[in-house]
């Protein structure tokens, strides 16, 4: 059985720097046992990352579309797991106010970190949350998921621009703030294919490079990333080949 104590323990062993900023996508069930659930989980992450800045994906992709278009800051429900769903209702998280890919934070400069996400079209803008990750040199935590629940290669897909990433027109949708309040935000969506379903191919290029390194929380495997790495190391493989993220073969190097 994990507790509080033995989770923060790892993060230690992780190497995770505790005055950073660390963004957790996150498999509750891979975790294992832990005393208390879910709560505990958030209680050892908060407590470790209590002098730096901890973002969870509070993401609504699944179902903010033209024919739903009213994404609520405070109320919309998470479609990427319980950990982040808990994480937005808890005092002093900050959620940012992209209709599709919000992110929740809590911590050192949370409110300036989640703050303009609408005022951009695309799910992962470099002036959002996901570019805002590259200059506070941050980790990203990958908590028994893989490469593929990695949102933040979509954003250096964009920022290399490769075409069919995105659609070219755009959907009208609204975030609508606690007072009522409707911001239209006209957006591009990720369109096609799945292309994170290829984001796996990385896995051991990132590893060889030193951008990232694979350990243990709880019972689950994890693969801590730094994003400032992933981004130099895939921007340079996007560059040399953009249609390298495009299909399902494995890399030749």
């Amino acid at each position: 059985m994990h507790t509080k104590e033995t989770l923060i323990a790892q993060l230690q062993q992780l190497g995770i720097n505790r005055e950073g900023t660390l963004l957790v996508h996150s498999s509750m069930k891979s975790l294992g046992q832990v005393e208390g659930g879910a709560d505990t989980v958030l209680d050892a992450l908060s407590e470790y990352m209590k002098d730096g800045l901890l973002v969870l994906p509070t993401h609504t992709w699944s179902y903010i579309n033209a024919e739903n278009p009213r994404f609520y800051v405070d109320r919309s429900p998470v479609c990427v797991g319980i950990l982040p769903e808990l994480f937005r209702k808890r005092p002093e998280v900050v959620r940012s106010w992209h209709p599709t890919h919000s992110v929740a934070a809590l911590g050192r400069d949370a409110a300036e970190f989640t703050s303009g996400d609408h005022r951009f079209d695309t799910p992962c803008a470099r002036g959002s949350a996901w570019g805002k990750l590259l200059g506070r040199q941050a980790t990203i935590l990958l908590v028994g998921v893989d490469l593929r629940r990695n949102t933040f290669i979509h954003g250096v897909e964009e920022w290399v621009d490769i075409p069919g990433r995105l659609t070219d027109g755009h959907e009208m949708l609204y975030t609508v703030l606690p007072d009522g309040t409707e911001i239209p935000v006209p957006s591009r969506r990720h369109c096609g294919l799945s292309w994170s379903e290829h984001f796996w191919k990385l896995d051991e290029v990132l590893e060889e490079k030193g951008a990232m390194v694979k350990g243990r929380l709880g019972d689950a495997e994890v693969r801590v990333c730094d994003a400032a790495l992933v981004a130099k190391v895939v921007t340079e493989m996007l560059k040399d080949n953009p249609d390298l993220l495009s299909d399902n073969l494995p890399l030749d190097h």
